[in-house]
């Protein structure tokens, strides 16, 4: 048959299983076919199976670096992140042209994850690094504004010719010129941030500092995890990128907000729920303790309490009681009788932490 093989035997020109070198070589690119039946080569197994990752690959996926990186919590699991940052877009896109009298388009190139230490060892250099606070989440954030970026903006405001490339001087510190241009456009960038935040809370962003080295704009430990947003500038042939960090504790306080899976969740009211709510408010039970007096005791004569034994109080039939519900005090009243039951007269508005202020008689 024309599908058969021809086995030599060892010696003869065939393969020697104690001879290495008389072995087939199965590595190469090379396809053996026996009958109708395709042999896959090494490489071909090792991607079925997944083997043919690189060292790099590899060693991101072995057991220690998965149990490190599955700390990082994607940005997708906040889906107001992505609305909140194309709003700022469009939000620099009108404030740029303004304040560059220019052509400017603004691009979201990517939103991720990343750890702060990670995101300073990747930072091009020479580039401004600006430091600015929330005032409402008390925490910092970090701005980054490429060279090209610098460059372009200092061409634009200062009257460059369209159609030739910003010149690049590198190896040299930035003017003062230029660092005053640049945190002019920063501020404008942090206003409009500020807008897109606003539908969802509050937050004033301001700015605290100009860094050009990034181990002075540490604003958190380099394991901590962050949000990266990378913004494209584009003015006709000039342009740069902007980079916007947000370490996740600053985004804490707001984190249920940014869970919400659209802008008006917030402002939804269930009326159902709140009658419901409202009903077994009117029927729960609680418990109200009316106290007399209070008075510190030494554990040792709390221990020596006997059957019988009279303890004297430092209370009047005059005396304010204080009602309290659990341990918040509600208000306070007067100790009397109705029909045969000791009561409490009311004397004083329900408040809450109202009743701290009254003075015992002694």
């Amino acid at each position: 048959m024309e599908d058969e093989i021809e086995i030599k035997e060892a010696g003869s020109g065939g393969v020697n299983p104690d001879d290495p070198s008389t072995w087939p070589d199965i590595d190469g690119p090379a396809e053996a076919v026996v009958g109708s039946e395709r042999i896959l080569n090494q490489d071909e197994i090792d991607s079925l199976l997944g083997f043919d990752l690189s060292d790099e690959e590899a060693s991101e996926r072995s057991g220690i670096r998965a149990i490190i990186n599955s700390a990082l919590v994607s940005y997708e699991r906040l889906p107001m992140l992505e609305i909140v940052f194309d709003r700022l877009v469009r939000y620099m896109t009108t404030s740029l042209r303004n304040f560059t009298s220019d052509n400017v388009e603004v691009s979201l190139d990517n939103i991720s994850s990343i750890r702060f230490g990670d995101y300073l060892n990747s930072i091009p250099l020479p580039a401004i690094l600006s430091v600015f606070r929330a005032e409402e989440l008390d925490n910092f954030g970090l701005l980054t504004v490429d060279s090209n970026l610098i460059y372009s903006i200092v061409d634009v405001l200062l009257g460059g010719r369209r159609g030739t490339a910003a010149m690049r001087i590198e190896g040299r510190p930035y003017t003062t010129i230029e660092r005053v241009l640049v945190q002019r456009m920063v501020e404008v960038v942090l206003a409009d941030a500020k807008l897109a935040f606003e539908p969802l809370t509050p937050v004033t962003f301001t700015l605290d500092r100009l860094e050009t080295n990034p181990r002075f704009a540490a604003i958190a430990r380099p394991a901590n995890a962050a949000i990266l947003v990378k913004l494209r500038i584009d003015m006709e042939d000039r342009g740069g990128r902007i980079e916007l960090l947000l370490p996740y504790a600053t985004l804490e306080p707001i984190r249920k907000m940014l869970l919400q899976q659209f802008m008006g969740e917030k402002f939804g009211r269930d009326n159902i729920w709140e009658g419901h709510l409202a009903t077994e408010l009117w029927t729960t039970q609680m418990e109200v303790r009316a106290v007399l007096d209070e008075q510190q005791i030494s554990l040792k004569d709390v221990l020596d309490f006997k059957v019988g034994q009279t303890l004297m109080l430092n209370a009047t039939p005059d005396s304010p009681v204080e009602l309290r519900a659990g341990t918040i005090p509600l208000t306070v009243g007067r100790m009397g009788r109705r029909n045969h039951h000791i009561a409490v007269r009311v004397d004083r508005p329900l408040s809450p932490g109202a009743a701290k202020a009254v003075q015992r008689i002694p």
